[in-house]
């Protein structure tokens, strides 16, 4: 495996699993299309931030030698990623439609 192989299974399991949340738990779904949208970026996003600890898949190969614990942390932070961000847009949708505040 190389780190851009698994920068693109990470992004697939971020996407996967914020469509898997949106079908599971309605309140929270934009449809296909938008929860692919926020699967991608809130898991690209937590992968980056979370990446600067260590895990990110360059640090997985370190130097041809494959991380399997790492790995498995990875895929893990991506499928959060893709449910947080879903959760948060959410949050933040609600809040710019209140209609309490009109």
């Amino acid at each position: 495996m190389t780190g851009t192989l698994i920068s693109l299974i990470s992004i697939l399991i971020g996407i996967v699993s914020a469509n898997l949340f949106g079908k599971c738990y309605k309140q929270f779904s934009f449809g296909l299309k938008g929860n692919t949208l926020v699967g991608v970026f809130g898991s690209v996003l937590l992968i980056k931030s979370f990446g600067r600890l260590g895990f990110d898949p360059w640090f997985i190969m370190n130097n041809g030698d494959f991380d399997r614990l790492r790995l498995i942390i990875n895929l893990f932070v991506s499928a959060l990623g893709g449910v947080l961000g879903l959760v948060f847009v959410k949050l933040i949708y609600k809040k710019m439609n209140d209609e309490s505040r009109k």
